[in-house]
């Protein structure tokens, strides 16, 4: 007999480069920072969502600032509500304004509380094992999204980064003719998918002996600061005619390709992003981004509340979770409009 879930979940997010960072333009919904465990259940706390059987409550702080994620980390939001509605189950999501200190602080506020897992989306993957710590001390299942702090025991349900990385520089320099200068607009440091997107642009022009890499630059997942970045790269005659450029997400591709028409180079330049995001997807329906990477939003949310509900029913759920990267491009974009 199924269970009906019938409590609420608390999550944690990261806005901006997917609030969730980016892994959006959009700010996560503020939400009650404590939940109410129903009858017999406990709390859940949770970036997604997540749920448990009979009920349960579940607490929810959202990581970001608006711009990282932009589009996409509000999808993954959606995914994660769209779910728990399924589940029977509530969704309290918090923001912690791209601030590391203030996700400690809520995933502790949570652990406080008793909720029954958490969800997190993390503000810097290199700090999220004091998150882990606390919650396992409770006794509190944990799953990060989106952004993956690869730390041994704990569910991350996401996508491969390296592979993102690979397979956009890979396309880059088949329609550039496999020759040509590349710049690269990375995403925060500190985070794991911008190390991983970057390396595999690296290591696809390592392989073509007539292309390299002239410069790398952190956009931070933002359009802004990459349109600034772009623009300081032309003047100093850094980026020009015949060029690559490979941005870690479409915001920071956004951003490369308003600088380059300024400048009246986009015709003769090479553009490449990461999320296929319906502002990206537009790009490259009007011939200005000649790449992007599917990665799945929606699915990354449900997969979070997925997993932190089977945790709670006491399953296994793997240290990886993934949700497939797919190669966008102008022969097969009509797949994907509409998906983020």
């Amino acid at each position: 007999m199924d269970l009906k879930y019938t409590g609420r979940l608390a999550g944690l997010m990261v806005t901006g480069a997917l609030i969730l960072s980016a892994c959006s333009g959009s700010t996560a919904t503020t939400a009650p920072a404590a939940a109410t465990a129903a009858p017999v259940a406990s709390a859940v706390a949770s970036a997604v969502a997540s749920a448990a059987p009979v009920a349960s409550a579940v607490a929810s702080a959202a990581a970001g600032g608006g711009t990282i994620g932009d589009t996409f980390l509000s999808r993954v939001q959606d995914g994660m509500k769209a779910e728990a509605a399924v589940k029977g189950v509530t969704v309290n999501i918090t923001d912690a304004k791209d601030d590391t200190a203030a996700q400690l602080s809520q995933v502790e506020n949570f652990v406080s509380q008793k909720v029954d897992a958490i969800i997190v989306v993390p503000v810097d993957t290199s700090a999220a094992q004091p998150m882990a710590d606390a919650a396992k001390a409770a006794g509190i299942p944990i799953v990060f999204v989106n952004r993956d702090p690869s730390i041994k025991g704990i569910p991350y349900v996401g996508s491969d980064s390296l592979y993102a990385g690979t397979v956009e520089m890979e396309q880059l320099a088949k329609d550039a003719g496999a020759k040509g200068d590349v710049v690269i607009l990375e995403g925060q440091v500190s985070n794991e998918a911008a190390v991983s997107r970057t390396k595999g642009c690296n290591d696809v022009v390592a392989k073509n002996p007539n292309m390299k890499v002239v410069a790398t630059q952190a956009g931070d997942w933002d359009r802004a600061k990459a349109q600034g970045i772009t623009e300081n790269w032309i003047q100093a005659g850094t980026l020009k005619a015949g060029m690559v450029v490979c941005a870690n997400n479409d915001e920071m591709a956004l951003g490369a390709i308003n600088a380059l028409k300024a400048a009246k180079l986009l015709d003769t330049v090479f553009v490449g992003g990461v999320d296929a995001t319906s502002e990206a997807l537009a790009a490259m329906q009007a011939g200005d981004l000649e790449v992007t990477v599917f990665q799945d939003a929606k699915g990354q949310g449900k997969g979070g509340v997925d997993a932190a509900v089977d945790l709670i029913a006491g399953k296994t759920v793997p240290d990886y979770v993934d949700i497939p990267y797919q190669l966008v491009t102008p022969d097969n974009i009509s797949k994907f409009l509409g998906a983020n």
